[in-house]
């Protein structure tokens, strides 16, 4: 009885450190609005489901200290890298948001962002906050979970860990995220181009009129029903795009 609620304990604090540092920087779970009573729970249940799982396929338990504790190490670092990829993969959205922010012109407007709790301008937390709601009405979650179920075939806990690959798909899914919200917030920038080029010539044709004082409002109403239109594409290329980089980093 002794050996088997050792073996238990030591399966289970395995796989609690991996799940337990991937939930604390995942979007949705790392939310302000998820306290850490919630978040805590989530972990130490995902941790008694897969200690069943795990254990047959965990090495024996070390009895040296300093290995012990080099497993330790392991499973955090591995924890937050899975949780920090799928926080980069999120951020495309973020940029996204910024860039529309900055055409419809309300790049100073700035309110607290409960998914990444620092302040950011109101179409950025508009935007992650459906983002959100939409991973989770459709299940995309669960392939938060699974990344990190699936981790424990791709990174082992008696393995060193590649720190290479580790590095070279952190520098990968960073790229990835940036070209692809650069390409969810390309509806503004050609908005942006065209707004300002007629303003430019209206301004040349009619010098007297105060432009700025047109400019604004118009920019205002025009970017606003742009981002009417284009913000159900927008999150389902997100989407999209979400569900791809996860698949990526279970390859």
């Amino acid at each position: 009885m002794e050996e088997l609620v050792s073996l238990n304990m030591y399966a289970f604090l395995m796989a609690f450190l991996r799940a337990g540092s991937a939930l604390m920087v995942m979007p949705g779970f790392t939310s302000s609005y998820v306290n850490t009573q919630v978040r805590l729970s989530v972990a130490l249940a995902l941790a008694v489901v897969l200690m069943p799982v795990i254990a047959p396929h965990l090495p024996p338990q070390p009895t040296q200290t300093v290995l012990f504790i080099q497993y330790i190490l392991s499973e955090i670092v591995v924890g937050l890298f899975i949780g920090l990829i799928i926080q980069i993969i999120f951020t495309a959205l973020n940029l996204a948001g910024f860039i529309a922010s900055q055409a419809i012109g309300f790049g100073n407007a700035q309110i607290f962002d409960p998914a990444t709790q620092n302040q950011s301008v109101v179409v950025e937390t508009f935007l992650s906050i459906i983002a959100l709601t939409v991973i989770f009405l459709t299940d995309l979650h669960h392939l938060m979970i699974g990344a990190i179920v699936d981790s424990y075939i791709l990174m082992p806990v008696s393995v060193s860990l590649p720190w290479g690959d580790m590095a070279d798909h952190l520098a990968r899914t960073f790229n990835k995220a940036f070209i692809i919200g650069f390409k969810i917030g390309s509806p503004f920038i050609a908005f942006t181009i065209i707004f300002y080029c007629g303003i430019g010539l209206v301004s040349r044709l009619m010098p007297q009129l105060n432009i700025f004082f047109l400019s604004l409002p118009l920019q205002i109403y025009l970017g606003l029903g742009l981002l009417f239109i284009t913000t159900p594409v927008m999150i389902v290329w997100f989407t999209r795009h979400f569900e791809d980089g996860i698949n990526r980093l279970l390859n």
